[in-house]
């Protein structure tokens, strides 16, 4: 933000908190200390109703008017989505192919357990450890995968894009119990073939750099990844070509499109007396050329806005914005959960399954019992 800094005509500096990290409650310190930021990211639905009243209406932007994905309430564009982003199952395309296992014909949960096996009886001709790369550990801060990421599969997979079906479900307190085993079933598979050690211990890093080694042949993330690998690929390592298959949490039904949405929104602060700089910092990022030069090519995000038509150079970002070109694609839902409520209510339930201290059935029934508390959370939070 140096260069942007000296031609604006006003400083720019930015504060990041770690990937396991409380982000909100981070937030909610600075405003104790009466340093609140400018800009500050919501995920949802949740964090506007937490922040809503330092939250500035950002309609008549110009940025609004050039994305389908600005964060709305009644109809007013309150966020800037940071990109689009994807998740699901990537994989090394030269394992997959010396395994003679085609990622087209993934689509159910039958057929990715019968590829899980073969490759893990090829462990040694293939020079893996584990046929997948995933973490659960709540010490490692790998919640927001399992109890956001993750778990929004459970809330849209398989669904009409913006389907609400079951997030109004959710919201109510009540799950689909049919839909739910079949969801935790698919997590339970891809728990059992995880390298344990980082399954239960480990963190972001060594999460994505099992994948990027080519220690295993599938890693659960989304192309978030993509600046971390040519960061590696740059310091010498060599990575892998890859790509993505998506949450096929059923057997009854394909699934080949994957989990895309604006991950989380930038909103500025309505009672700093920099809301006109914060405003027109944001509008430089989508306007500008460096500004697009940052997203795309530094930052390695799929741009969210239709004035932006530079590409990714990421193997998984170019199949996140392919995937959401032809509309191959499942909205995420879990901005619509309570603030906090899948790190702290869902994530520890997705450990102790990694754990194997429960069963499929017993987390389908934490699951419910969690969700009992959602209606009186929410009515808090208005």
């Amino acid at each position: 933000f140096h260069s942007y800094s000296k031609t604006a005509g006003f400083n720019v500096e930015a504060y990041s908190v770690g990937g396991g990290a409380d982000y909100s409650g981070s937030v909610k310190a600075e405003l104790q200390a009466g340093n609140m930021p400018d800009i500050f990211v919501i995920e949802g639905l949740g964090g506007y109703n937490v922040w809503k009243d330092y939250i500035a209406d950002l309609s008549d932007t110009e940025f609004a008017k050039n994305t389908s994905v600005g964060f709305q309430v009644d109809g007013k564009t309150y966020g800037f989505p940071v990109a689009v982003e994807g998740f699901g199952l990537a994989y090394n395309k030269d394992l997959l192919e010396k395994a003679g296992i085609d990622p087209a014909t993934l689509t159910t949960t039958s057929a990715l357990k019968a590829a899980f096996e073969k490759l893990d009886g090829m462990k040694d001709e293939l020079g893996i450890d584990a046929v997948v790369s995933m973490a659960t550990s709540v010490a490692g801060g790998m919640t927001w995968v399992t109890g956001n990421q993750n778990f929004s599969a459970y809330l849209s997979c398989g669904l009409p894009y913006g389907d609400m079906t079951v997030i109004d479900q959710m919201r109510e307190g009540k799950i689909d119990r049919d839909r739910l085993t079949a969801y935790a079933t698919f997590v339970d598979l891809l728990f059992t073939y995880s390298d344990q050690e980082i399954l239960l211990n480990g963190n972001y890093d060594q999460n994505v750099n099992a994948f990027a080694t080519g220690k295993t042949v599938f890693c659960h993330q989304g192309n978030w990844i993509d600046p971390s690998l040519a960061a590696m690929k740059e310091a010498g390592q060599e990575i892998p070509a890859m790509g993505f298959i998506g949450e096929v949490m059923f057997d009854d039904q394909e699934i080949t499109g994957l989990m895309v949405s604006a991950p989380s929104w930038y909103v500025v602060n309505s009672q700093s007396p920099n809301k006109d700089e914060a405003i027109k910092f944001l509008e430089d990022m989508v306007a500008t050329e460096a500004g697009q030069d940052y997203m795309v090519n530094k930052a390695g995000m799929v741009p969210a806005f239709s004035n932006v038509t530079l590409e990714p150079s990421g193997d998984l970002s170019k199949d996140v914005m392919k995937a959401a070109g032809v509309g191959d694609i499942y909205s995420w839902g879990f901005g619509y959960m309570p603030d906090g409520f899948g790190q702290n209510n869902l994530g520890p339930i997705f450990e102790l399954l990694a754990q194997k201290a429960i069963t499929v059935d017993q987390f389908v029934d934490m699951v419910e019992a969690e969700f009992a508390q959602i209606p009186a959370l929410l009515e808090a939070a208005q």
